[in-house]
């Protein structure tokens, strides 16, 4: 079973609205699909999405990183895995995306030659998971109505995004806040929006009102480490840090200064299923638990991520994967089920996701 060819697909699919959050607005999801193909006729697929704001890549670089990785990687045999794994995260640095979505395709193609769903190989055996729904910033009225639209959609967990104004902010929190009740749990999302001074009034402003979040995500800029603490010490609204963590040292230097209470795992800033797991077990030996996030991403990726999620559900307790329910529709072919806030994992050998034939 050798590798016999790597090739990138361009992936498009409309949203249902547009997405929008204090760094970007996205109105159409274009992420780079990754197909590779052994001599055995076996096909493996990965995703990844371009989000310079946060990764630094584009479409173009994820094309031209994976094509730089590629000569090292046809030929081998994918029962050398530890080597396949290996070549792609030491070919070249930093470009996390990426590499992680060529290793998702050989995560694939290793269970489909195990014939074990992934989540099965990699150990896992929960197969059923509850995501949250974004909430996109934008005038109140409209974020009341996503909210209770979601509601109705059988959401239970909305993430709702913040960041530009912090005034406005409060308002649209209490606005959804008095409109949903009880009939949700409150995650916020300022996307780096705010400085440390200001996410301390915004949070103990609502918390004086009553009103408590499950958490506050990443609210001032990744390398802010003593904004994160300074808050930490001022509010009681649990802090999940985001684009501060891309590999096991970042978190290793939050955890161990209790800058932060939660950790999120997205497999494209981890470059992949790999180094997911191995920061799962590390964020689990401080007793911190995480949440497996996902950028704006199809159903490949969303797909690996409820695998990862299996794996670890001891230690991942909160689900973020809901990119494929922004979607207006889903052109793969997947056994995976994915409906709204529900995701199910079959007993499909592999990832369960394949580009129509």
């Amino acid at each position: 079973m050798k590798i016999k060819e790597i090739r990138t697909v361009l992936f498009k699919a409309p949203l249902k609205t547009p997405f929008k959050t204090a760094l970007r607005r996205v109105d159409q999801l274009e992420d780079l699909v990754v197909v590779v193909e052994c001599d055995d006729g076996s096909v493996g697929y990965g995703e990844g999405a371009p989000t310079p704001a946060i990764t630094g890549e584009t479409i173009g670089s994820m094309i031209a990183a994976i094509e730089y990785i590629k000569p090292s990687l046809l030929g081998l045999d994918m029962e050398e895995f530890d080597t396949v794994l290996q070549k792609i995260h030491n070919s070249i640095v930093k470009n996390t995306t990426a590499k992680s979505a060529i290793e998702i395709a050989f995560y694939d193609l290793r269970a489909k030659n195990l014939k074990l769903p992934l989540y099965r190989m990699l150990g896992g055996t929960q197969k059923v998971f509850k995501t949250d729904i974004t909430i996109s910033m934008n005038q109140i009225d409209k974020m009341v109505f996503d909210s209770l639209d979601a509601l109705e959609r059988g959401y239970e967990i909305l993430k709702v995004k913040v960041g530009d104004n912090p005034q406005k902010d409060i308002q649209r929190i209490r606005a959804i806040w008095d409109a949903v009740g009880k009939k949700a749990v409150l995650r916020l999302d300022a996307n780096q929006g705010w400085s440390a001074a200001q996410s301390v009034e915004v949070l103990q402003s609502l918390e004086k009102a009553g009103i408590m979040p499950e958490l506050i995500e990443q609210p001032v800029k990744a390398d802010d480490l003593a904004g994160l603490r300074y808050i930490k010490e001022r509010v009681q609204t649990p802090l999940l840090a985001d684009e501060s963590v891309f590999s096991i040292k970042d978190a290793i230097t939050l955890l161990e200064q209790h800058a932060v209470d939660y950790i999120n795992i997205k497999l494209a800033k981890t470059a992949g299923i790999t180094q997911a797991l191995k920061l799962a077990d590390i964020v689990n030996g401080f007793g911190v638990k995480c949440m497996l996030g996902c950028m704006l991403e199809g159903p490949f990726s969303v797909a690996a991520g409820a695998h990862v999620a299996s794996a670890k559900a001891h230690i991942i307790t909160m689900i973020d994967l809901d990119a494929v329910s922004l979607l207006s529709h889903n052109p793969v072919q997947t056994s995976v089920q994915f409906e709204e806030s529900q995701i199910a994992l079959s007993e499909e050998i592999g990832l369960g996701v394949s580009l129509l034939s």
